[in-house]
Protein backbone atom coordinates (compact mmCIF):
# COMPACT_ATOMS: atom_id res chain seq x y z
CA UNK A 1 0.00 0.00 0.00
CA UNK A 2 1.53 3.36 -0.92
CA UNK A 3 2.36 6.18 1.91
CA UNK A 4 -0.16 8.91 1.39
CA UNK A 5 0.21 11.84 0.33
CA UNK A 6 1.42 14.84 2.38
CA UNK A 7 -0.46 17.60 2.51
CA UNK A 8 -0.40 21.49 3.13
CA UNK A 9 -3.33 23.31 4.58
CA UNK A 10 -3.77 27.22 4.29
CA UNK A 11 -6.22 28.76 6.21
CA UNK A 12 -7.50 27.18 9.39
CA UNK A 13 -10.59 29.23 10.14
CA UNK A 14 -13.96 28.44 11.12
CA UNK A 15 -14.11 25.81 7.92
CA UNK A 16 -10.68 25.13 7.44
CA UNK A 17 -9.81 24.15 10.49
CA UNK A 18 -12.08 21.17 11.24
CA UNK A 19 -11.33 20.40 7.06
CA UNK A 20 -7.19 19.71 8.32
CA UNK A 21 -8.50 18.17 11.77
CA UNK A 22 -9.86 15.54 10.04
CA UNK A 23 -7.46 15.18 7.33
CA UNK A 24 -5.06 14.36 10.20
CA UNK A 25 -7.57 11.83 12.06
CA UNK A 26 -7.43 9.74 9.14
CA UNK A 27 -3.90 9.57 8.80
CA UNK A 28 -2.63 12.07 6.58
CA UNK A 29 0.32 14.50 8.16
CA UNK A 30 -0.69 17.83 7.57
CA UNK A 31 1.51 20.62 7.75
CA UNK A 32 -0.72 23.95 8.60
CA UNK A 33 -0.46 27.44 8.36
CA UNK A 34 -2.69 30.56 9.13
CA UNK A 35 -2.04 34.39 10.35
CA UNK A 36 -4.10 34.31 13.31
CA UNK A 37 -2.93 32.85 16.79
CA UNK A 38 -6.07 31.49 17.77
CA UNK A 39 -6.33 29.09 14.54
CA UNK A 40 -2.87 28.00 14.88
CA UNK A 41 -3.05 27.10 18.78
CA UNK A 42 -6.48 25.20 18.28
CA UNK A 43 -4.56 23.66 14.60
CA UNK A 44 -1.48 22.30 17.35
CA UNK A 45 -4.15 20.89 18.99
CA UNK A 46 -5.69 19.04 16.41
CA UNK A 47 -2.48 17.31 14.97
CA UNK A 48 -1.39 19.66 12.57
CA UNK A 49 2.20 20.87 12.46
CA UNK A 50 1.89 24.66 12.56
CA UNK A 51 4.72 26.31 10.54
CA UNK A 52 5.54 30.13 10.39
CA UNK A 53 4.63 30.99 6.29
CA UNK A 54 2.47 29.63 4.07
CA UNK A 55 5.76 28.92 1.97
CA UNK A 56 7.25 26.98 4.44
CA UNK A 57 3.87 24.65 4.47
CA UNK A 58 3.80 24.05 1.06
CA UNK A 59 7.53 23.25 0.96
CA UNK A 60 7.21 19.03 1.08
CA UNK A 61 3.58 19.20 0.17
CA UNK A 62 1.99 16.64 -2.50
CA UNK A 63 -1.54 18.37 -2.25
CA UNK A 64 -1.82 22.27 -1.06
CA UNK A 65 -5.49 22.87 0.44
CA UNK A 66 -6.89 26.54 0.17
CA UNK A 67 -9.65 28.31 2.31
CA UNK A 68 -9.73 31.64 2.27
CA UNK A 69 -11.46 34.46 2.51
CA UNK A 70 -12.08 35.78 -1.40
CA UNK A 71 -10.20 35.72 -4.80
CA UNK A 72 -8.10 38.14 -4.43
CA UNK A 73 -6.17 36.35 -1.10
CA UNK A 74 -6.44 33.11 -2.81
CA UNK A 75 -4.64 34.78 -6.25
CA UNK A 76 -2.07 36.53 -4.03
CA UNK A 77 -1.58 33.54 -1.97
CA UNK A 78 -0.86 31.35 -5.19
CA UNK A 79 2.13 34.34 -6.70
CA UNK A 80 3.71 33.49 -3.20
CA UNK A 81 3.56 29.99 -2.97
CA UNK A 82 3.68 28.30 -6.38
CA UNK A 83 7.58 29.04 -6.36
CA UNK A 84 7.82 27.33 -3.42
CA UNK A 85 6.15 24.28 -4.09
CA UNK A 86 7.60 21.03 -5.45
CA UNK A 87 6.79 20.38 -9.67
CA UNK A 88 3.64 19.10 -10.35
CA UNK A 89 1.71 19.82 -6.94
CA UNK A 90 -1.89 19.46 -6.82
CA UNK A 91 -3.38 22.38 -5.71
CA UNK A 92 -6.93 22.45 -4.05
CA UNK A 93 -8.83 25.59 -3.51
CA UNK A 94 -11.89 24.90 -1.57
CA UNK A 95 -12.33 29.30 -1.33
CA UNK A 96 -15.58 30.06 -2.37
CA UNK A 97 -14.52 32.85 -5.22
CA UNK A 98 -15.72 34.44 -8.43
CA UNK A 99 -15.44 31.97 -11.60
CA UNK A 100 -12.68 34.29 -13.20
CA UNK A 101 -10.70 34.05 -10.19
CA UNK A 102 -10.69 30.17 -10.03
CA UNK A 103 -9.81 29.77 -13.39
CA UNK A 104 -7.36 32.65 -13.40
CA UNK A 105 -5.76 30.55 -9.96
CA UNK A 106 -5.51 27.56 -12.17
CA UNK A 107 -3.72 29.33 -15.01
CA UNK A 108 -1.21 30.31 -12.58
CA UNK A 109 -0.40 27.03 -10.90
CA UNK A 110 -0.72 24.98 -14.63
CA UNK A 111 2.37 27.89 -15.60
CA UNK A 112 4.24 27.30 -12.77
CA UNK A 113 4.50 23.37 -13.78
CA UNK A 114 1.75 22.41 -11.11
CA UNK A 115 -1.98 21.01 -11.11
CA UNK A 116 -4.38 22.33 -10.23
CA UNK A 117 -8.68 21.80 -9.28
CA UNK A 118 -11.03 24.51 -7.74
CA UNK A 119 -12.99 22.48 -4.76
CA UNK A 120 -15.57 24.96 -2.93
CA UNK A 121 -17.81 23.14 -0.15
CA UNK A 122 -21.61 23.21 1.07
CA UNK A 123 -22.50 22.63 4.47
CA UNK A 124 -21.17 25.01 7.08
CA UNK A 125 -18.83 24.80 10.35
CA UNK A 126 -21.08 21.67 11.14
CA UNK A 127 -20.71 20.30 7.85
CA UNK A 128 -16.84 20.36 8.27
CA UNK A 129 -16.82 19.62 11.37
CA UNK A 130 -18.20 15.75 10.43
CA UNK A 131 -16.49 15.52 7.65
CA UNK A 132 -20.19 15.48 5.88
CA UNK A 133 -19.24 18.24 3.41
CA UNK A 134 -20.80 18.64 -0.32
CA UNK A 135 -17.80 18.97 -2.47
CA UNK A 136 -18.39 20.85 -6.11
CA UNK A 137 -15.44 20.21 -7.91
CA UNK A 138 -13.85 22.06 -11.39
CA UNK A 139 -10.76 20.48 -12.88
CA UNK A 140 -8.85 17.37 -14.91
CA UNK A 141 -10.66 14.31 -14.47
CA UNK A 142 -6.94 13.22 -13.46
CA UNK A 143 -6.53 15.77 -11.34
CA UNK A 144 -9.99 15.31 -9.68
CA UNK A 145 -8.90 11.74 -9.40
CA UNK A 146 -5.70 12.45 -7.13
CA UNK A 147 -8.18 14.63 -5.16
CA UNK A 148 -10.70 12.43 -3.93
CA UNK A 149 -9.49 10.09 -1.74
CA UNK A 150 -8.87 13.84 0.77
CA UNK A 151 -12.25 15.12 -0.31
CA UNK A 152 -13.94 12.15 0.67
CA UNK A 153 -12.26 12.26 4.17
CA UNK A 154 -13.61 15.52 4.72
CA UNK A 155 -17.06 15.28 2.71
CA UNK A 156 -19.88 13.02 2.30
CA UNK A 157 -20.62 13.84 -1.60
CA UNK A 158 -18.01 14.43 -3.71
CA UNK A 159 -18.95 15.93 -7.33
CA UNK A 160 -16.99 16.34 -10.17
CA UNK A 161 -18.86 19.27 -12.06
CA UNK A 162 -16.17 20.19 -15.18
CA UNK A 163 -13.30 21.72 -15.96
CA UNK A 164 -11.47 24.26 -14.60
CA UNK A 165 -14.07 27.10 -12.95
CA UNK A 166 -17.24 25.01 -13.10
CA UNK A 167 -16.93 23.57 -9.17
CA UNK A 168 -17.47 27.58 -8.24
CA UNK A 169 -19.75 27.78 -10.94
CA UNK A 170 -21.76 24.96 -9.21
CA UNK A 171 -21.58 26.41 -5.77
CA UNK A 172 -22.86 29.76 -6.45
CA UNK A 173 -25.65 28.74 -8.59
CA UNK A 174 -27.03 26.22 -5.26
CA UNK A 175 -26.14 29.11 -2.91
CA UNK A 176 -28.02 31.04 -5.41
CA UNK A 177 -31.19 28.07 -5.05
CA UNK A 178 -30.59 28.05 -0.99
CA UNK A 179 -30.79 32.19 -0.64
CA UNK A 180 -34.18 32.57 -2.91
CA UNK A 181 -35.61 29.78 -1.01
CA UNK A 182 -34.81 31.15 2.31
CA UNK A 183 -36.47 34.17 1.95
CA UNK A 184 -39.32 32.67 0.26
CA UNK A 185 -39.80 30.22 3.57
CA UNK A 186 -39.34 33.26 6.03
CA UNK A 187 -41.92 35.42 3.90
CA UNK A 188 -44.39 32.66 3.87
CA UNK A 189 -43.85 32.16 8.06
CA UNK A 190 -44.27 35.56 8.61
CA UNK A 191 -47.29 35.48 6.32
CA UNK A 192 -48.72 32.27 8.47
CA UNK A 193 -48.19 34.67 11.33
CA UNK A 194 -50.25 37.62 10.81
CA UNK A 195 -53.12 35.00 9.61
CA UNK A 196 -53.24 33.30 12.75
CA UNK A 197 -51.47 30.40 11.66
CA UNK A 198 -48.67 28.91 14.24
CA UNK A 199 -45.37 28.18 12.94
CA UNK A 200 -45.62 24.52 13.76
CA UNK A 201 -48.88 24.23 11.64
CA UNK A 202 -47.11 25.82 8.90
CA UNK A 203 -44.04 23.35 9.02
CA UNK A 204 -46.58 20.81 9.38
CA UNK A 205 -48.30 20.94 6.33
CA UNK A 206 -45.50 22.56 4.57
CA UNK A 207 -42.52 19.88 5.25
CA UNK A 208 -45.14 16.89 3.78
CA UNK A 209 -46.35 18.95 0.83
CA UNK A 210 -44.99 21.07 -2.44
CA UNK A 211 -43.57 23.53 -0.08
CA UNK A 212 -40.88 20.82 0.90
CA UNK A 213 -37.35 22.29 0.91
CA UNK A 214 -33.58 22.28 2.21
CA UNK A 215 -34.26 25.78 3.30
CA UNK A 216 -37.31 24.74 5.82
CA UNK A 217 -36.86 20.88 6.82
CA UNK A 218 -33.24 21.34 7.62
CA UNK A 219 -32.53 25.15 8.24
CA UNK A 220 -35.70 26.36 9.48
CA UNK A 221 -35.77 29.82 10.18
CA UNK A 222 -38.56 29.76 12.94
CA UNK A 223 -37.51 28.46 16.48
CA UNK A 224 -39.15 24.51 17.74
CA UNK A 225 -40.37 22.61 14.64
CA UNK A 226 -36.42 21.51 13.86
CA UNK A 227 -34.72 21.74 17.24
CA UNK A 228 -31.14 21.55 15.92
CA UNK A 229 -31.23 24.92 13.94
CA UNK A 230 -30.01 28.11 14.58
CA UNK A 231 -33.03 29.80 14.98
CA UNK A 232 -33.23 27.77 18.22
CA UNK A 233 -30.25 29.20 19.61
CA UNK A 234 -30.73 32.74 18.79
CA UNK A 235 -29.73 32.47 15.33
CA UNK A 236 -25.74 31.84 15.51
CA UNK A 237 -24.52 30.59 12.62
CA UNK A 238 -24.39 27.95 10.83
CA UNK A 239 -23.88 29.42 7.66
CA UNK A 240 -23.42 33.23 8.78
CA UNK A 241 -25.33 36.18 6.73
CA UNK A 242 -22.79 37.73 5.76
CA UNK A 243 -21.33 34.41 3.95
CA UNK A 244 -24.65 34.23 2.00
CA UNK A 245 -24.41 37.89 0.96
CA UNK A 246 -20.71 37.32 -0.20
CA UNK A 247 -21.75 34.02 -2.98
CA UNK A 248 -25.15 35.61 -3.90
CA UNK A 249 -22.54 38.72 -4.64
CA UNK A 250 -21.01 36.24 -7.21
CA UNK A 251 -24.14 35.27 -8.13
CA UNK A 252 -25.60 38.48 -9.17
CA UNK A 253 -21.82 39.65 -11.23
CA UNK A 254 -22.29 36.31 -13.11
CA UNK A 255 -25.88 36.92 -13.88
CA UNK A 256 -25.09 40.04 -15.15
CA UNK A 257 -21.84 39.22 -16.88
CA UNK A 258 -23.88 35.92 -18.90
CA UNK A 259 -26.78 38.15 -19.33
CA UNK A 260 -29.50 36.26 -17.12
CA UNK A 261 -32.61 37.74 -16.42
CA UNK A 262 -32.72 36.32 -12.84
CA UNK A 263 -34.99 38.68 -10.85
CA UNK A 264 -35.18 36.84 -7.80
CA UNK A 265 -31.39 35.89 -7.98
CA UNK A 266 -30.89 39.71 -7.91
CA UNK A 267 -33.49 40.67 -5.39
CA UNK A 268 -32.25 37.90 -2.85
CA UNK A 269 -28.99 39.24 -3.29
CA UNK A 270 -30.02 43.15 -2.63
CA UNK A 271 -31.67 41.45 0.38
CA UNK A 272 -29.37 39.93 2.04
CA UNK A 273 -26.71 42.31 1.44
CA UNK A 274 -28.83 45.05 2.92
CA UNK A 275 -29.24 42.64 5.95
CA UNK A 276 -25.40 42.17 6.34
CA UNK A 277 -24.81 45.73 6.36
CA UNK A 278 -27.38 46.06 8.93
CA UNK A 279 -25.58 44.65 11.25
CA UNK A 280 -27.18 41.18 10.45
CA UNK A 281 -23.73 39.51 9.06
CA UNK A 282 -22.49 37.30 12.25
CA UNK A 283 -26.33 35.49 12.36
CA UNK A 284 -27.12 32.79 10.49
CA UNK A 285 -28.55 33.36 6.78
CA UNK A 286 -31.97 31.86 8.31
CA UNK A 287 -32.41 35.22 10.32
CA UNK A 288 -33.43 37.19 7.66
CA UNK A 289 -36.74 36.38 8.86
CA UNK A 290 -36.70 38.57 11.39
CA UNK A 291 -35.80 41.24 9.05
CA UNK A 292 -38.36 40.19 7.03
CA UNK A 293 -40.73 40.54 10.19
CA UNK A 294 -39.56 43.89 11.45
CA UNK A 295 -39.99 45.63 7.98
CA UNK A 296 -43.50 44.16 8.48
CA UNK A 297 -45.65 46.25 9.54
CA UNK A 298 -49.07 46.89 8.92
CA UNK A 299 -51.96 46.03 10.92
CA UNK A 300 -53.18 42.01 10.87
CA UNK A 301 -56.37 41.93 9.43
CA UNK A 302 -59.44 41.60 11.03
Amino acid sequence: MSALPTVAFLGLGHMGGPMAANLVKAGYSVAGFDPVPAAQEQATKDGLTVVASAAEAVRDADVVITMLPNGKLVLDLYDEILPAAKPNTLFVDSSTIDVADAREAAERAHKAGHRAIDAPVSGGVAGAAAGTLAFMVGGSEDDFATAQPLLDVMGRKVVHCGASGVGQAAKICNNMILGVSMIAISEAFVLGEKLGLTNQALFDVASNASGQCWALTSNCPVPGPVPTTPANNDYQPGFAAALMDKDLGLAANALRANGVEAELGLRAAELYHRFNTGGGGGLDFSAIITDIRARSTAEDNQ
